[in-house]
Formats: structure tokens, C-alpha cells, sequence
């Protein structure tokens, strides 16, 4: 108890110095200093007679944290505290490296599994599966209630080592992998090649904006362009959170000519305008260009999309983004723990904010705010444009939804248990000659092990009026829905049997990245996705192409 009240009239004095401190920067600064000093002191009062008077022992670190957490909820909700244990997602974002063994993991049907393997880490190298469900780490048990702990526990310095016990298949002995922590990089860039195969297309699906994406993307098209003619790219930032601005601005250089404006920053003071422009002569200044973007497309995301379409290099395809406008600086603070605060709102090539919500609206906290109102604004070719509310493709396609059975299927992770079993039972099968009637047959077959049922909307519905419909005088009607419903029911095999094609579909992609990696996987899904589809014909025919572009 001792110890804790030394801390506290510590944290006491310092916050007391610098409450004077501030109050002696009043007259030259203004009423603003005058506020801080005092309310400054005012938290530091109340921090102080809680800490010792309240009926209970506090825990003094986590209470202050609780007040600093509480403060910043009040702002918008991207400027949080990162404590100790967020400090590797800032080195990840600022550096594209931690220390680890190269796997990413998820809940499955209450287990933690294996959904990824990074090729060339220990994990992989190893012999560790996808599918494979993690039950402990260096003998701490695992499951989906300490989910959230298991990165803290696989990650580590490298070249230390780590215990994982997994599970696999129908056999339920416990293997465990002795596996050699590895400076791991993140890769940004996770498929870039000709595609179609044999094209003079370029695929290239981006899932980050950390430090190494800008070099990752010179490396692929320069090793692209030595292999052949690239005359198109379909770029992919579909699901892409952002990341760092200038690696935006980097990425966007690829296309744009040296000068072109990219993106503007302005923050509080408007003497803070920063203006960031393409520095280099860009690698495919022919290339037609398609940029993929749907409703999870975010930041850096957006300042790529914006500054393509402003200046009319190329077309946006998919659905409108996400709308975040706003940048945040990672201020490191004592303790090794930082400050991740927003600071501007960024401007694409027009002068448009894409900020979707204005967290300033109703805000007491907020004294003097800029209203983000929507407005128009015109591109090169004098194409209109938006502000407000994220980029609006030039084309819009939905993303198609699985339909009601291959919803449930993949909800329930079905397809995914399936293509373990299968995997792990015939590991040296040739992927591409796997027999489709053959998968769907067994597939069947799984789905009948498991005793699988489809409810359909219908019987939810019956079920809902048989609740309904209580008392003697609704028996007859009632009897008449039961018997409905199971007629219903009997028809649970042909329900699976009319998504047959779809289902074979999604058990190919799946498989894909078990036998082949993750670039398969990407084929596979390119191969039913109508988003791409749609941007490859944009590129593919000039006159549609320029007519978008208002050439």
C-alpha cells in the first residue's frame, strides 16, 4: 500500500507542475492555457481523493487509464491510448515487421484455428495445417474465451522459441510444433502477376499500407514489366483499412505523373495546409488502370481511389467506400505506450473530404468545428464528383451474396471443416484434377455425418405462428403447420442440391490454398467474382474505358 501511495503523490506532483507550468504560459497564449491549467487540476483533485478516500483499494493504473480512455471516447474513434500491449501494432503499422512464426488465426465453430500460413516461416516449414486448431501455447490452454491473447503469446523476440499444440482431423492426440520465432514481414501485396494468365493484364490485391508496401509494389511491376507488355492493371484495395499516408501517396505515384498533386492535409490551424505530390516519374504512365473498392476500402484506401479518379487515370469499380477522411499522428508517450490522435482531415486532388461522419456534430467537448457538408467538385475532365460520404465508383457493382444455403454453410464453417477433412485425408491428391460430381458427392455425405439441417425462412415462420397460435381452438391449424413444416424439412437435401454449383465453388476455393497456397485462392475467387469481372472488361475495351474517363 506504501509503494502505491508513492506513486500517487508522484503522479500527484507531476500533474500539479504541470498544471503551474501551464498556468505560466496564460498571459502569453491566451484563455485557452487558463482552462487547461484548471481543469488540470481539477482532474488531479479528483484523481487524488478517489485514490485514497474511496471505500475500496483502487488500482491506481487502471483507474487513470479509465479516466484517459473516457476522455478520448469523447473525440472520434480513431484517437485512443495504445498501452504496452498495443506497442507491436504500432511497430507493425510503422516498420511491416514483428517477431513470430508466420500464421494468423480465428474462431471456428468454438475453436481457434488456423486460417493462414505465411509461406516461408516456421509455421509453414514445419508442417503446421490450415484447419489446424490451436489448443496451447508454451502450456496455456486455448480457446475463444482467451482469443484475444493468443497474438501476445505466439509473438515474441526473435529467435526465442515457442511451443503450439494443435489439433487435426478426426484424431484427436494433441501435436506440438517447437517452432523458431522469425523476423516476420508482413506482406502488403499478396498477389500480383499477369491475370488472366497468357493477358496483357495485370492483377494486383493490396491488404495494407504498412512501411514495405511501397516497395513491394516496385518489385511487382518491375518484375512485371521484364516479363512482358502490361497494357492494363485491375488494382484490388477491396477490404484494405488504410495505413500510412505516404505509402498512399507512393502507390498512387505509380500511375500519376511526377507533380501531379496526390493528397492535402490541413489539421487545427490553417497555416498546417501540407500538400503531397507524386515525386517520381510513374512505372505504367499508359497502363489503363481499374481500382477495386467496396464499403471496407478505408484511408489510405481512399486517397489512392480519389487521386486516380480526380485526375481521370483511371476508373473506380465496386461499391463506395468506406468515408474516413481523417488522419491520426502516433505520438510515442513515457512508459512505452503512445498516443494515436487525429490531427487533419485530408483533401483528394479536387478538394473534396470523403469524411463520411462528422463526429464534431453535437459535440460539447468540440468548441469550434468545420461542418462536412456534401458538395460538388469536378475532376480534370470536368467529370462531377462528390464530397462526403466516402468515393463513389464510376461504376458501381455489388458484391454478390451467398445465397441461403451457402450462406448458412459458410456461417457455420462447413466448408471450411470440409476442406480439412478432405485435405488431411488425401494431402497428395492433384488439385487440378479434382472431379467435381466426386467433391459434391462427398460433400453430401460429410453434411449427412454431421446431421446437417437447413432451415429455411418458411419454417422459421411456421414456427413463429405454431407460438402464436395457443389454445384448443388453433389445435387444427396447428397440426396443419407441423405438417407443413415437415414437408419442409424432407425437402433439406434438394434445399443443398439447388446451391450444388455454388457449393463446389467455395469448397474449390477453399482446397485451392490448402493444395496450392494463397495466390490459388485468389484465382479460384477471381474466377466467380463479378467486381473483377466487370473492371477486366472496363480496361479491356478502349472506347468504354475513355468514354467513363470523358476522354
Amino acid at each position: 500500500m506504501r509503494n502505491v501511495k508513492i506513486r500517487n503523490s508522484i503522479l500527484v506532483a507531476l500533474v500539479a507542475a504541470l498544471a503551474f507550468g501551464a498556468y505560466g504560459f496564460t498571459k502569453q497564449y491566451g484563455d485557452i492555457y487558463l482552462e487547461v491549467a484548471k481543469n488540470i487540476d481539477l482532474f488531479a483533485r479528483i484523481y487524488k481523493e478517489v485514490a485514497f478516500r474511496y471505500v475500496d483499494e483502487i488500482e491506481p493504473r487502471e483507474f487513470i487509464r479509465a479516466g484517459v480512455e473516457g476522455m478520448l471516447e469523447s473525440l472520434d474513434p480513431y484517437t485512443r491510448f495504445m498501452d504496452e500491449s498495443r506497442q507491436g501494432d504500432v511497430d507493425l503499422l510503422t516498420t511491416g515487421k514483428y517477431g513470430g512464426v508466420g500464421l494468423s488465426i480465428g474462431v471456428r465453430d468454438r475453436s481457434v484455428v488456423v486460417l493462414e500460413l505465411m509461406s516461408g516461416y516456421a509455421a509453414e516449414r514445419q508442417g503446421i495445417r490450415i484447419g489446424d486448431a490451436v489448443v496451447s501455447v508454451d502450456g496455456v490452454e486455448i480457446g475463444p474465451e482467451n482469443f484475444d491473447q493468443v497474438s501476445s503469446y505466439v509473438k515474441g523476440e526473435p529467435g526465442t522459441f515457442v511451443e503450439i499444440g494443435v489439433v487435426r482431423g478426426a484424431e484427436r492426440d494433441t501435436l506440438v510444433f517447437e517452432l523458431l520465432r522469425e523476423e516476420v514481414v508482413v506482406r502488403n501485396l499478396v498477389y500480383a502477376d499477369f491475370y488472366p494468365p497468357g493477358s496483357t493484364n495485370v492483377y494486383c490485391k493490396l491488404t495494407g499500407f504498412n512501411r514495405t508496401a511501397a516497395s513491394e509494389l516496385d518489385e511487382a511491376f518491375e518484375r512485371l514489366l521484364a516479363e512482358g507488355e502490361i497494357e492494363s492493371v485491375v488494382f484490388d484495395v477491396r477490404d484494405n483499412p488504410g495505413g500510412l499516408l505516404d505509402v498512399a501517396v507512393d502507390a498512387a505515384n505509380k500511375f500519376l505523373p511526377q507533380g501531379e498533386l496526390v493528397v492535402s492535409t490541413m489539421g487545427r490551424d490553417p497555416g498546417s495546409l501540407r500538400r503531397y505530390h507524386a515525386e517520381r516519374s510513374p512505372l505504367l504512365p499508359e497502363a489503363r488502370v481499374a481500382i477495386l473498392v467496396n464499403e471496407a476500402s478505408a484511408s489510405a484506401s481512399e486517397i489512392l481511389a480519389a487521386a486516380i479518379q480526380d485526375h481521370d487515370r483511371g476508373v473506380v469499380v465496386g461499391e463506395k467506400t468506406f468515408g474516413k477522411g481523417l488522419v491520426q499522428t502516433i505520438t510515442p508517450l513515457s512508459y512505452n505506450t503512445s498516443l494515436k490522435m487525429t490531427t487533419a482531415r485530408y483533401y483528394t486532388p479536387s478538394g473534396r473530404s470523403i469524411q463520411k461522419i462528422d463526429y464534431s456534430l453535437d459535440n460539447e467537448v468540440i468548441a469550434r468545428y468545420d461542418t462536412l457538408l456534401p458538395a460538388q467538385y469536378r475532376t480534370d475532365n470536368e467529370r462531377l464528383v462528390y464530397a462526403g460520404g466516402g468515393v463513389e465508383p464510376d461504376t458501381i457493382v455489388s458484391e454478390v451474396a451467398p445465397g441461403g444455403v451457402v450462406e448458412d454453410l459458410l456461417a457455420k464453417g462447413l466448408i471450411f471443416r470440409f476442406a480439412n477433412e478432405y485435405y488431411n485425408e488425401r494431402p497428395d491428391a492433384d488439385f487440378d484434377r479434382l472431379d467435381r460430381d466426386e467433391l459434391y458427392e462427398r460433400f453430401a455425405a460429410f453434411l449427412d455425418g454431421k446431421k446437417y439441417h437447413y432451415v429455411r425462412t418458411a419454417e422459421r415462420k411456421i414456427d413463429e405462428a405454431i407460438q402464436e397460435l395457443e389454445g384448443e381452438a388453433y389445435a387444427e391449424t396447428r397440426a396443419c403447420l407441423e405438417n407443413a413444416k415437415g414437408t419442409l424439412a424432407e425437402s433439406n437435401r434438394a434445399a443443398v442440391d439447388e446451391a450444388r454449383e455454388e457449393i463446389i465453388d467455395e469448397a474449390l476455393i477453399e482446397l485451392a490454398e490448402r493444395y496450392e497456397g494463397a495466390a490459388r485462392r485468389i484465382e479460384r475467387e477471381l474466377a466467380v467474382d463479378p467486381q473483377f469481372k466487370t473492371a477486366l472488361a472496363i480496361v479491356r475495351d478502349v472506347g468504354a474505358y475513355k468514354g467513363i474517363l470523358g476522354e
